[in-house]
């Protein structure tokens, strides 16, 4: 790692012995307005070079004041590993060289499924991710992106993702953690302790998005309205990012595109000011989604131009402008001028830019040492890392008992668009992915920069290092393995049913690989932009599976998508069903494994699997009027339970729940409710389960959900095996918004359940809470414990 000499001569913000504040306020008081600005700007790695080189035309102009974030040295461009290192190296000398206070950038990248970079490994997408139930394997992932983004000279990941999401038509479920706060606010701070560190000299900045409300759109439509009432706005959608301000110390957040009431998130100075950093103490940077500030003037239409989108913004609370200088440039310059901007406001978006240069590190150690890089990118210790996060993400959603497929169980019929596939095993924001998106722009004349984006760039050769399905089945099962297509993701060609059709009638098995394509293109099917209305599988696939089922082969389906999949016919006449979702470079072994019985698959839904779109939303916490419980019940034409509940998945062997108690009936104000459970194995094969603890207040003075998910812990038991878990459950974990909206525990009555499902649980009795004597409010927690024992 290079480091920057500092002689002792050099100004205050030079010299790292002195304190950050000291620093920046020095730093602060020599700059020019012009200059301020610019660190409030940022610019794309294809306006800053050309190729792996910095453009000798372009970039001396943009750089010449300074600049806040480099958008995407690796994501938007076809850089290798070490070009994307040393390109980063020549835009930090450039700025600490050639202009004339030597401020380093930013540079950050996409992170959704691991960092988008050309060599980089792709993991699980996030709904993957969540599936595993496993927050420690989350934070070891966000550690080894970490470690490739600081080799590669990146210091900002936009992720996690915190969107609380319970419509699956909407495009990017696939990027979120699920349904339920806790489950999603967990993962989000396992992600960020793992992305950010315990120093983050060492460490890269976290970004929770979309701040909020993103996920709960309007017809599940991108960008649509979001209707959430105030306190399931505080309970529900606000709550991970709470957890991740409060209890991991998130460094950025990122503004969602959608209105709340009227009110655009990123002029919503109610939401970044007063409840992000006056109420819960964020002290990091609010950075815009891409385009968002000029949305504020051209899509919400609520200011006039440039100059009122960035004075609404700023004053609301966003810091920084990306993936481009646009209205932060001299639209906002003239807003400083007319006053539509207060000086101080500005200065304090600039300082807490600056606060995190200095914190990363960045003025002491700019430059990455090139010759490290190809030793942090894809190593196997993250390949494997990869493989297991997809292993842990399959969920058996459905089994007769055809799975696993034996070595000697007869010849496999391979079906599917996504069997032979390596493309379609990754997420929207996979580098695959992602450069598509770019190229279409580009193509569709829609770049907004005009100039060569990802030149040269060969998709295929991005998937290249992933085994498709066909290729892991076909190492396991050999010559009992065939494959045909059968159609398109997309599409309406029918032309290769009879071949697949008469496969499946000459085979023993026929394993339909099935689902989406996900990206930002209009080929996709999945992914950001790309919003359905319809849960069934996408083009001709349903008819696919219908002609192979009419054989009287047995089928089994892999699903891979990012949101719950398939008809609820598809899923009651396949013999089994494996939610694949999109599981990533290693996800065509994982599946193989899952298929032939070396994996056995553990999983559990992060999010309830509807039967069909009419029944959306069908969230497992609803109201106790929320339409499923009252007394006629179901639907006219059909059930109102999901298809599958959320926290559901099989196994190869069977689990019992025993000798569930609670340890006390009274908890007060300061202490935790104490549960034991025993889970034991009763199958004759090793295999794991989740066990999910849940409440629920029979009575409140405001109305509560039937079902409140608070902890849970995956196992692994061998067969036979017996562990034993003890939750504890901070009283201030089981409070809630009262009618002024303030958090309250209120003294009564809980009960308490234990489960492997939200539908199949087991009651573990009930405990009174006993309030503070003082009359003191109990302050919020956001986890408790677990404890597993022999």
């Amino acid at each position: 790692m290079t480091s920057v000499r500092v002689d002792s001569a050099e100004p205050i913000y030079r010299d790292p012995a002195r304190s950050v504040e000291e620093r920046v306020q020095d730093l602060l008081s020599r700059m020019t307005r012009e200059e301020k600005a610019a660190q409030l700007g940022s610019a794309w790695v294809f306006q800053l070079a050309d190729g792996p080189e910095l453009s000798a035309e372009r970039a001396p102009a943009l750089l010449r004041p300074g600049l806040g974030q480099v958008t995407r040295i690796s994501g938007a461009s076809s850089l290798r590993a070490p070009e994307a290192a040393r390109l980063a190296n020549a835009i930090q000398r450039h700025l600490l060289e050639e202009t004339r206070l030597g401020i380093p950038a930013i540079v950050h990248e996409e992170i959704c499924s691991g960092l988008m970079a050309r060599e980089a490994m792709v993991y699980p997408q996030a709904i993957g991710l969540a599936s595993t139930w496993e927050p420690d394997l989350v934070e070891a992932m966000a550690d080894a992106v970490r470690v490739e983004m600081r080799a590669m000279g990146a210091q900002q990941g936009l992720s996690p993702v915190l969107d609380v999401c319970r419509d699956p038509r909407w495009g990017r479920t696939e990027e979120t953690f699920g349904e339920d706060p806790h489950l999603v606010a967990r993962m989000g701070v396992a992600f960020v302790r793992g992305l950010q560190g315990a120093d983050l000299r060492e460490g890269v900045i976290a970004t929770a998005k979309h701040f909020v409300g993103y996920g709960a759109s309007e017809g599940g439509m991108n960008w649509a309205p979001a209707h959430i009432p105030a306190r399931e706005l505080r309970e529900v959608y606000l709550h991970p990012f709470e957890a991740a301000v409060r209890t991991a110390g998130i460094k950025s957040v990122m503004n969602a595109y959608v209105e709340l009431d009227g009110v655009v998130c990123g002029a919503d100075r109610e939401l970044l000011t007063g409840l992000l950093r006056e109420h819960w103490g964020f002290d990091g940077c609010v950075v815009s989604d891409y385009f968002s500030v000029r949305q504020l003037a051209d899509y919400h239409r609520i200011a006039g131009g440039g100059e009122e989108a960035a004075a609404m913004a700023l004053n609301a609370g966003l810091d920084v402008e990306l993936p481009g200088t646009d209205c932060y440039g001299d639209p906002l310059l003239r807003a400083l001028e007319e006053g539509l901007v207060a000086a101080a406001v500005f200065e304090l978006a600039v300082r807490r830019l600056l606060r995190l240069k200095f914190e990363l590190g960045l003025f002491e150690r700019p430059f990455v040492d090139v010759a490290d890089v190809a030793a942090a990118t894809d190593t196997p210790a993250h390949r494997d890392l990869a493989l297991q996060l997809a292993r842990k993400s399959m969920v058996l959603l459905s089994n007769d008992g055809v799975l696993p497929l034996a070595p000697g169980s007869g010849s496999v019929a391979l079906i599917g668009p996504s069997a032979d596939s390596a493309r379609h095993l990754m997420g929207d924001y996979a580098y695959a992915a992602h450069i598509e998106s770019l190229l279409e722009m580009q193509q569709a004349g829609r770049n907004v920069f005009s100039m060569p984006i990802a030149a040269g760039v060969d998709i295929g050769a991005a998937a290249a290092r992933a085994a498709t399905v066909l290729d892991a089945l076909g190492e396991r099962l050999g010559g009992n393995v065939r494959f045909a297509a059968g159609c398109d993701v997309g599409g309406d060609s029918r032309d290769g049913f009879d071949e697949a059709v008469a496969l499946a009638a000459a085979s023993d098995v026929a394993v339909l690989v099935v689902g989406d394509k996900s990206g930002l293109t209009d080929d996709c099917t999945s992914g950001e932009g790309r919003d359905r209305s319809s849960l069934d599988l996408p083009g001709v696939q349903e008819e696919l599976v219908r002609a192979v089922v009419a054989t009287g082969t047995p089928v089994v389906a892999v699903i891979v998508s990012g949101r719950p999949c398939g008809s609820e016919w598809l899923h009651e006449h396949c013999a089994a069903v494996l939610a694949a979702w999109l599981p990533g470079q290693e996800g065509g072994e994982a599946i193989a494994e899952a298929l032939t019985g070396e994996l056995n698959p553990g999983g559990k839904l992060p999010i309830s699997h509807p039967r069909s779109a009419g029944q959306i939303p069908v969230f497992y916490g609803h109201k106790l009027s929320g339409g499923r419980s009252h007394w006629k019940g179901d639907y006219v034409d059909g059930p109102s339970a999901p298809l599958y509940p959320f926290g559901h998945g099989l196994s190869y062997t069977t689990f019992a729940l025993e000798g569930v108690r609670l340890r006390r009936d009274v908890a007060h104000w300061n202490e935790s409710i104490e549960v034991d459970v025993t889970v034991r194995n009763t199958g004759d094969r090793t295999g794991d389960e989740v066990v999910q603890l849940y409440i629920r207040d029979p009575q409140a003075s405001v109305t509560r959900p039937v079902l409140e998910l608070k902890g849970f812990q995956r196992a692994e038991l061998a067969a036979g095996e017996s562990r034993r878990l003890t939750f504890a459950l901070p009283v201030g974990q089981i409070g809630f918004y009262d009618r002024s909206l303030a958090y309250v525990v209120e003294p009564g009555v809980v009960e308490v359940f234990v489960g492997t499902s939200s539908n199949d649980l087991v009651e573990a009795g009930s405990v009174r809470v006993v309030a503070d004597p003082s009359g003191a409010r109990v302050e919020k927690a956001f986890d408790g414990s677990v404890t597993l024992s022999r």
